[in-house]
């Protein structure tokens, strides 16, 4: 996705020193915010809850819509909006673009506040947090064309409680971006072309381990895109090796299996093994694109909205090619990408919710996605070759790299509690990936802190 909703910025709580079992959700924290209105913890975020919000005058023809992205992305939401104008004759749509730094806090201040707009754009783990706080509006009805033309991973995206509560507009996952260059030069001929012929984890290693002996000094063989709360990235791995971060209605951590021990094995290998530089462990600082695109790496898993800024930095110092991610017991990828959503205060919630639609039909959900890079959620458009602005000849294999992602998968990442979970993975995995902590010890540790907010996914349906 263009945005990654991993990416380095500030949640609420995400630097709090305090043990899971003391630190409250953001979920709760929300939830209070809301019961308390506009209290004086959230003055300070008056500024941003008044340029985000262009809904003051509650006006019926007036829709305010929020947005972050590239540039190319908020140019084509705001062509879309013009679109949605013109075919809806008096009706007006506020625009306004925030960076994502800044999104989160500025939605949660201004549903306290009562000055949400009346759509904005939010990444599908963070969604969980405002369906379950009953902030979002039923839009079922509005998206029943959509809803017969998605897989019920991506529908599960935006659900809750039965009910759907966005357009899910766009998806991405991840790939296994190598320099055929430097893997010919290792000897490694053959690289898999169809998603059946994904390399297992034993070729994965062995591909790894010759990439390794061959590299020059500075150099390693790849590295994982699990850094910057993207540590959820992690889950691919279990996910490959027959396993779940939950059991069946997320009630409880399902770590205690030999899948969930198969892949953390696996993975805390990549360190011992000198396959992947520690500076890119779950909390590292230096992001392994920005090593790839400097040509210190031979394979980086990326996700497919970087191609645009691949091909910027990269130039034509170096070729560079996409193939599947690794495979074990089955394949997997995670589910990345955007929804919109409409408040359920909106000023017109037909408007809103007939927008949704309109920005989720073919024509304009194909537009979109072929100028910002993005996959689109609808099966019809998956099936087509899309004319995407850069990396046309790469942007196939993502597409079908997302058929591998599960609804299970997906209600793994999009419940309620994720993002403190999100935190517990990245401070977990780094004790077993570098500082020497067992596998068995990990995935207790991992256990208790997912079990710890697990009782708040059943409040009101999982998300």
């Amino acid at each position: 996705m263009s945005v990654d909703p991993f990416r380095p910025h500030s949640r609420p709580g995400a630097a709090s020193a305090s043990p899971p079992s003391q630190r409250p959700t953001r979920r709760t924290v929300l939830a209070g915010a809301l019961g308390a209105l506009a209290t004086p913890a959230l003055t300070g975020c008056a500024g941003l809850t008044e340029r985000v919000s262009a809904n003051a005058g509650k006006r019926r023809d007036r829709l305010s819509v929020q947005v972050y992205g590239t540039d190319v992305e908020v140019a084509f939401y705001d062509r879309l909006a013009r679109r949605f104008e013109q075919s809806r004759r008096g009706v007006t749509v506020d625009l306004v673009s925030v960076p994502f730094s800044e999104a989160s806090v500025g939605i949660d201040a201004a549903l306290a506040s009562g000055t949400a707009p009346d759509v904005f754009r939010v990444d599908y783990p963070t969604m969980g947090v405002y369906a379950s706080a009953d902030q979002l509006l039923d839009v079922g009805d509005a998206l029943s064309d959509l809803r017969t033309d998605i897989s019920p991973a991506f529908l599960e995206a935006v659900s809750h409680g039965g009910r759907i509560y966005g357009m899910p507009q766009h998806i991405d996952t991840s790939g296994v971006v190598y320099r055929p260059d430097v893997l010919r030069d290792a000897g490694i001929t053959s690289v898999p072309d169809r998603p059946q012929d994904a390399w297992s984890w034993e070729e994965f290693a062995q591909v790894a381990q010759r990439l390794t002996d061959k590299a020059p000094d500075g150099r390693s063989a790849f590295a994982v895109n699990w850094q910057a709360l993207g540590a959820f990235r992690w889950l691919n791995w279990l996910f490959q090796a027959g396993g779940h971060l939950y059991n069946a209605d997320q009630s409880a951590a399902t770590l205690d299996t030999a899948a969930a021990r198969r892949a953390l094995d696996f993975t805390s290998s990549f360190f011992r093994r000198g396959w992947v530089p520690d500076s890119t462990s779950t909390k590292g600082a230096t992001l392994p694109d920005a090593q790839f695109t400097s040509g210190t790496l031979a394979m980086v898993l990326a996700g497919n909205f970087l191609l645009p800024a691949f091909s910027e930095t990269i130039g034509k110092r170096f070729g560079y090619a996409v193939t599947y991610l690794p495979q074990d017991h089955r394949a997997a990828g995670e589910l990345g990408g955007n929804a919109l959503v409409a408040t359920r205060g909106a000023a017109n919630p037909e408007l809103a919710s007939d927008f949704l639609a309109f920005l989720g039909a073919p024509a304009q959900m194909r537009d979109f996605c072929q100028a910002s890079v993005l996959l689109p959620t609808r099966s019809s458009l998956l099936a087509q070759r899309l004319d995407f602005a850069v990396a046309d000849d790469l942007m196939p294999v993502y597409a079908q790299q997302v058929r591998t992602i599960g609804e299970r998968d997906v209600a793994d990442v999009t419940t309620a509690t994720f993002a403190e979970v999100n935190l517990a993975l990245a401070n977990e995995l780094e004790q077993c990936f570098l500082g020497g902590r067992s596998t068995g010890a990990t995935l207790s540790a991992l256990a208790d802190a997912v079990d710890q907010p697990a009782g708040l996914n059943d409040e009101g349906g999982r998300a």
